[in-house]
Order: structure tokens, then sequence, then C-alpha cells
């Protein structure tokens, strides 16, 4: 099924007013930004992988009822070089480019030298990240591109080595009430150390407006953590933040940094310089926002693959951590586009299966606890910390359902306890067949389905003064196979998971990976 999708999309730059079919509310003003992948071939070539190809952003401006859709192209260095040589000349993660046969010895020799220390791609194709005022496309390199809102139109290159040490980012930063983001970074080697960097952008201030300063020009770096091995730092693609602390979940799917520096010679990709070690246990980290120092208990918890944090909020002593999980890591291997050595030669991959896990973290438990003994106060969960006998909690979590990611919730209860979480539901495959409503309380999971449609990452955008969690719109872009039917941006009651309208857009829409919601102010 999900071979269907990667073709070269053609982008649509001119806005152009979508087909409504029933009613938009009248409150929902502002702009739905999605990222994806969009070229899969250049020339004679192809990408292997389907998160590598060259991103499209999408933006739906909705007002008055009415939408309006526009796309480009991210005009990144990746996309303009690989354009000029009408070939794949910049490497992704899951391909590895090499020069023309033709070219010089010393060209070769210099492309040798940027795998050995890798410039990564600015090819942010995976989200939007906002800094100050500005916003970004994104991947998760060193590498982000400022890009206008308003008419996708891509702007300044922007590194984040410049202004801090880290040669990798997070795509899914979080967000405070002020406006400040938090993010967090791998910083490989600085040093004679490998860590994770949790770092705050500050809001941007009348000050910064007046001498147009970079956003990052603020940048504060707020806690380290050591990695648990120099050369081997763990991949990661969210992590959690409450009130009072950070979650950094650091899981045995590890990136090989030394294995990465010989991949070009070897004839691999960076991606098969992953890999997941079933026997060794994940560590959770919980660092203190304010001191940025770790809390003294140290929790564990099975071997598992996390991309997609929930939410994370405190209560009654414990951090409530909500993920979505995998047992393996297979989940990789299912995008690529051919099968590779990398992806583990012919066939098809075996589908990874995804389950919402709660973990409770005790943050200060009693230390005269007898081994053995499930230390979490909270009695609506079922998530257990066990006490082992040199101190360390042992976290096993309640599942709170399965085949569901892609989460999203009403962005006002971020670090505070929530009910209802939206997501992408999945059958036997990495393609989204559903858009979900997750009712964390009775587990009970509804469900919006159309035959031959393929709704991306829902987004959740409340209502103004709404008078529940739940009251508000949850908007998605949906691809379809059907020829007599274009895609189309959704539109569905957030209590109900009920149709309330849908866009047709005169346009072709593409599978795409996150969104960001940009709200009209009044």
């Amino acid at each position: 099924m999900f071979q269907d999708f990667p073709k070269n999309a053609e982008e649509a730059p001119e806005p152009a007013k979508a087909e409504v079919k029933g009613s938009i509310p009248g409150w929902l003003r502002g702009t739905l930004l999605r990222n994806g992948p969009g070229i899969f071939s250049v020339g004679t070539t192809s990408y292997n992988h389907w998160f590598d190809g060259l991103a499209i952003m999408h933006s739906f401006a909705f007002k008055d009822g009415e939408v309006t859709h526009r796309s480009r192209f991210l005009r990144s260095d990746t996309y303009n070089s690989n354009m000029s040589a009408n070939s794949i000349v910049v490497s992704e993660m899951g391909t590895m480019a090499y020069p023309d046969p033709s070219k010089s010895l010393l060209t070769k020799a210099i492309t040798l030298f940027n795998h050995t220390v890798p410039d990564f791609t600015d090819n942010g194709a995976s989200n939007f990240i906002k800094y100050g005022d500005d916003y970004f496309a994104t991947s998760e390199t060193n590498y982000i591109r400022k890009i206008d809102p308003v008419t996708l139109e891509t702007l300044d290159k922007v590194d984040y080595t410049k202004y801090l040490p880290v040669n990798l980012a997070t795509s899914h930063p979080h967000y405070d009430g002020e406006g400040n983001a938090y993010n967090m970074g791998t910083s490989i080697a600085e040093k004679g150390k490998t860590k994770y960097v949790l770092f705050k952008v500050p809001a941007a201030s009348e000050e910064d407006r007046a001498k147009n300063a970079p956003a990052l020009s603020r940048v504060e770096v707020l806690a380290t953590v050591p990695c648990r091995t120099l050369l081997s730092p763990s991949y990661y693609h969210s992590f959690g933040m409450s009130d009072h602390y950070f979650v950094l979940v650091e899981q045995p799917f590890r990136l090989d940094i030394l294995k990465m520096a010989t991949a070009y010679m070897r004839g691999v990709n960076w991606a098969s310089c992953l890999k997941f070690s079933p026997e060794d246990n994940t560590v959770i980290h919980l660092i203190d926002r304010r001191t940025g120092k770790e809390v003294e208990t140290r929790y564990f918890a099975a071997p598992m693959v996390v991309y997609h944090h929930v939410n994370a909020f405190e209560d009654a002593g414990h951090v409530v951590v909500d993920v979505v999980a995998y047992d393996d890591s297979r989940l990789f291997d299912m995008f690529y586009l051919k099968r590779s050595p990398e992806a583990g030669g012919a066939g098809a991959p075996v589908f990874s299966r995804p389950s919402y896990r709660r973990f409770a973290l005790p943050v200060r438990p009693d230390k005269g606890a007898a081994a053995g003994g499930d230390l979490v106060g909270l009695t609506y969960t079922t998530a257990r910390a066990v006490k082992q006998k040199e101190g360390r909690l042992l976290c096993r979590a309640e599942v709170l359902g399965e085949d569901f990611d892609m989460p999203r919730i009403n962005p006002g209860f971020s670090g505070r306890r929530h009910r209802f979480v939206y997501g992408s539901c999945i059958e036997e495959s990495s393609s989204a067949v559903k858009i979900g409503k997750l009712d964390t309380e009775t587990k009970e999971l509804v469900y919006w389905y159309e035959d031959n449609c393929f709704p991306s990452e829902p987004v959740f955008i409340p209502r103004p003064n709404g008078e529940s969690e739940d009251d508000g719109a949850v908007v998605s872009s949906v691809v379809t196979l059907s020829p007599d039917q274009p895609g189309f941006i959704l539109v569905l009651d957030g209590r109900t998971l009920k149709e309330v309208a849908r866009a047709h857009v005169n346009a072709e829409l593409h599978k795409d990976m996150h969104g960001f919601f940009i709200p009209q102010e009044c």
C-alpha cells in the first residue's frame, strides 16, 4: 500500500481556494503548515528511503469558513545541488550519494572527506519549528532552513553549531506559554565527551526585533547528560517535558559514530550504522529544569524504541510519561522504497506494531522500601516502578492502546494531565488508514475512516474559550487513491470525531510527516 505514494510531487506555489463541502467553524482561523518528502528521483538516480525525499511544504489557510492552499519545494542547498547536477549528489540517512565516475580524483577525494566528517543535509523534510518570531523547516541534522510561513519561500540556512555544540537536534521542540522553545540535541565527541544537550530558545523580545537578531543568538544551554557510551549515542526523535522536568528516553537504539565515519568507504548508508540492541535496557533520565541536574533516582525499562512522546505531567510526587513505543527498530525498515542489504535484503519487512505506553516515575521514592516493591502511588494507572536491590527502579508501562502513533493533544494541556489523544491508526502497514481519538481514562478508541483514504497526522486546534479539553477541531490532510476524488483537508469535531467539513484542493497532496498550526491573531 505504501508503495503507491513515493512518486515525485508537483508544487503549486500560487494560492488557490479549495472547494469546501460541509461547514468549517467560523472560529477556525489560521494556517496549517505540513511538511514531508516530495521528490524521490532526480535524473536517473533515486532515493532508497522515503524519509530521504526532497522536502515539499504545504499550507492550508483557514479564514471565514474558507480554505486556501499552496505548496512549494524547500529550496535547500541539497535541493539546489541535486537539481543543478540532475542527480542525487547529497547523501541522506538512507541513501549514500556517490560522485559521477567521470569526476576527477580530487572531486572524489573531497567527497570522501566530506563523508568521513559528514556535512549533513539541510533537506528539512520532517517538521516545522518556531524559534522567536521565525519559522524553520527541519529534519534532525545541525541545519534548519528559515521559511516564510505565508508564501513558503525558502530563506536563510541556519547551522546550530554556530550557536551551541550539537551535531543533531530533534524536530519536536516544546513551547511554553511565554513563547519560549525548548529542544534537545546530541553533541558528538566535543572535548572528548559525547552528551545530550537540552537548550532553550527564548521568545523574541522587542530588542531582538529592533536588531533583527537571529532567534538562536540568545540560546541557553539548560542541561547536559553524558551518553552511556562515547561513540554510540542513543537515537531519539523527541523528548518529554513537564512543568519542572525534562524526560530523556535513552534507548538501546544507537548510532555507531565510527561505523558512520567509514560508511562511505564501505558502500553503505548512514542508517545502517544504527543498531538496536535488545539485550540492553532502556534508561529514562529525569532532569530538573530548575537546576539542570538529574534527579537522584535512576529509572530503567525494558528495551524499546520511542519516536514520539505524547506528554509528560506531574502528579502526587510522580512524573507520568506517555510515549508511543515499539519493541524493535523495524519501523525504519518499513519505509525503504526498495529492499536493500541495509534493510535486510529482499521481501517486505516484518510489520512493527506501536503501542501507547504510560510510565510513572516516582521522583523521590521511599528509600526504606524493600526491594521488589512497587513504588507507584497513583490509583489511575497500572504502571509500576519496582525497586531493585541496588536501589534503582525498573519501570513497567501500562499499555493504553495499540496500533496508534503520530500522537497530538490539545496544546493547552502540554505538561498537564491530559485525557484525550489524537493519532494515526495503522493496520499491518506503515500507511495510516484511520484517525483515532483515544480516551486515556476509559481506553475507548473512536475512529474516522473512509475507503481509499490515507490521512496524515491529525492536529488538534482548540476552540478559543473552549468548554472542555476536546472542544476544538481535528485537522488532517488526506491523500486518496481514488481517481474520482482529489486529496482534501479534513476537519473533524474534536469531541465526537465526526466529519464537519472537507476542502478539496486543486493540486496534488502527498503523504507527509508533521504539521504546525499558526493561529491567526484577532
